[in-house]
């Protein structure tokens, strides 16, 4: 069978299995989650990616090892009821504290949200030390900046967020009942409590200018000059 083609597309030819097997070992050699942008590089021109992925997830399905999609990027991952057969490494990093849990979960539903608006949700100041946590964790990053006066930095989630998490996308968060099936929501809920529907919002918004070199020299992502910190 020819390779599967993008509409509109002019094709390469090359055996449906073939276009499968690279890209089944573009992703397996990657360290990272594989942008279908990457995959269509390296694919024959026209390839239909998405339906070359489904495809290839659907056969992973059964296995140990699952096919799963984040975002517009790809991984291979052990299958989710077999979790509990992988050792953990004895160097895990430490469970996130509570207040880490409420900052990332604030950050998450209600991105794009700036410190401010975060510590106006929890009722309590957000210490650089706990975005400081998130942020070399992969999960957190800087967006842009708000336009009104002081001009906030805003937050929002990475890929790796999704990919730690298993989740595809944002809206894959779990809702008001879901929660409080998982016993995450205890107690007495006030009248008219709401989840927030989550919006995958990698584009800025149209209230957010994008970050500038000097923004990321004032955040101290950068050193004065131009070069990143390692």
């Amino acid at each position: 069978m020819p390779v599967a083609v993008a509409e509109g597309a002019e094709p390469e030819y090359l055996p449906l299995t073939d276009v499968e097997r690279i890209a089944e070992a573009l992703v397996f050699a990657s360290a990272e989650p594989v942008s279908e942008a990457f995959l269509a590089e390296r694919l024959p021109r026209g390839t239909d990616i998405g339906g070359v992925m489904r495809r290839l997830a659907d056969a992973y399905a059964p296995r140990g090892v699952n096919l799963i999609r984040t975002g517009d990027r790809w991984a291979f991952r052990t299958a989710a009821d077999l979790s509990f057969v992988i050792r953990k490494d004895e160097n895990e990093a430490k469970k996130l504290s509570r207040a880490a849990l409420e900052v990332l979960a604030i950050i998450a539903y209600h991105q794009p949200v700036t410190r401010a608006e975060i510590e106006e949700i929890r009722g309590v100041q957000t210490s650089r030390g706990t975005l400081d946590v998130l942020m070399e964790a992969g999960w957190v990053r800087f967006r842009g900046r708000r336009r009104t006066p002081g001009r906030p930095v805003t937050l929002g989630t990475t890929t790796d967020f999704l990919d730690h998490f298993g989740l595809e996308e944002l809206r894959d968060l779990p809702g008001l009942e879901e929660l409080k099936g998982a016993g995450l929501l205890s107690g007495r809920i006030p009248p008219g409590f709401a989840i927030p529907i989550p919006q995958d919002v990698e584009e800025l918004a149209e209230d957010e200018d994008p970050i500038t070199q000097l923004d990321l020299e004032e955040l101290g992502l950068l050193t004065p000059g131009g070069e990143a910190e390692e």
